[in-house]
């Protein structure tokens, strides 16, 4: 079975340092140094494409530009690549949600994915007018996914729900294909929506063994359900030729992190009610010493910003062993990212994908075949 690799779409700005932002914090000013543009963006979702990323994460929040309207815009200058766009139940009423999903497919010729976020803070959901607390906004996401569902599959729908109430809706033009839902959480609450909706149950990059112990629980939960769902894990990286180059890399921008800034961010994340989030802090306990975790997994990022914060820093071979290490967890599918994201694109799928296609691991989805790949050394400056 092939892997499968998205790339991410800085749509809060991209820049040589780490953008933080996130989780209720806001984008950090480095997110200027490259304005996300239309045009910025469409460069890396190009490359993505051409390096044979299968799609490419949008994120959700006041950090950063709506995922919808930005991905619809540069999805005009890409043919084939797929957009996995977060977004919030809360925010919009189920039945425009799965209209809106309908045309994209459309639109796109089916090139739509949808990544569920329900929101771990509650001072930034107020913000958009939502005034549920953390629990009873899962059980409006299971409603929400239930409306949803049922409208894809051409029925139409009466729900009096705890928090949704519709009534006889349906839609003109059902999708086709119907898009997957992509959904992560921590929380036992987080796992029951899991187990009941999600395509492909995402998982921020935590240790081997913590994956494997989250992997379970949600195996089990979707079991109960007589579901099978696929999981995926949302990692950084900084991969290059040899790990002593990564590893400049990566202390290049931890010296980019002053100790004010993190000071800040990490009492804004301590305000999170996400157990995700709970658990990246837990990783590095706001240190700036022992930050390497697991053998190539870097705790870093997450110093200055929410959501992900680690990343696989190591030489081409080391970053292949390490996803090798979690694909035998049960990992198919990896969301990746890097600074800056048009750079570190080309460092991965010109350094990492050959080597897992040389190994029968990986093969570009957009060509009928590829040829035996060599390893290949990537034409940017050092």
């Amino acid at each position: 079975m092939s892997l499968t690799f998205h790339w991410f779409l800085p749509t809060n700005g991209d820049s040589r340092h780490v953008v933080g932002g996130g989780h209720g914090t806001p984008a950090s000013v480095s997110g200027r140094d490259r304005p996300p543009t239309v045009a910025y963006l469409s460069r890396i979702a190009g490359a993505a494409e051409q390096l044979g990323f299968v799609g490419a994460l949008t994120p959700t929040g006041a950090w950063c530009e709506d995922a919808w309207l930005t991905t619809a815009m540069v999805s005009r200058h890409t043919e084939r690549l797929k957009f996995l766009v977060a977004f919030r139940p809360g925010f919009v009423s189920p039945t425009l949600a799965a209209q809106m999903a309908s045309t994209f497919q459309r639109q796109t010729g089916g090139r739509l994915l949808l990544n569920v976020v329900t929101g771990g803070e509650s001072h930034e959901q107020r913000a958009y007018g939502d005034f549920l607390d953390k629990d009873a906004r899962y059980r409006r996401t299971d409603e929400f996914l239930r409306i949803v569902r049922d409208l894809w599959g051409g029925e139409t729908v009466s729900l009096d729900g705890e928090h949704l109430n519709v009534q006889e809706a349906s839609l003109a033009r059902v999708p086709d294909p119907v898009p997957e839902v992509y959904f992560g959480g921590s929380s036992p609450a987080a796992v029951e929506v899991a187990a009941r909706h999600a395509d492909v149950y995402l998982t921020w990059g935590e240790p081997p063994a913590q994956v494997a112990e989250k992997i379970e629980r949600v195996r089990l939960a979707a079991a109960r359900e007589g579901r099978t769902p696929r999981f995926g894990i949302r990692l950084h990286v900084i991969t290059r030729d040899t790990a002593e180059q990564a590893w400049s890399e990566a202390f290049r921008l931890l010296d980019g992190f002053d100790r004010e800034t993190v000071r800040s961010v990490q009492a804004g994340l301590a305000r999170s009610e996400s157990e995700g989030q709970r658990r990246m802090l837990a990783l590095h306990g706001g240190s700036r010493d022992g930050l390497e975790i697991h053998p190539n997994l870097w705790a870093g990022i997450g110093l200055v910003r929410g959501g992900a914060g680690t990343a696989l820093v190591g030489g081409h071979d080391e970053v292949v062993e390490r996803i090798k290490e979690y694909h035998a967890l049960g990992i198919e599918e990896f969301i990746l990212s890097g600074y800056p994201h048009l750079e570190e694109a080309y460092w991965f799928g010109e350094g990492v994908l050959p080597r897992l296609a040389a190994q029968g691991l990986w093969r570009h989805p957009f060509q009928e075949a590829v040829e035996p790949a060599v390893p290949a050394q990537v034409p940017f400056a050092r």
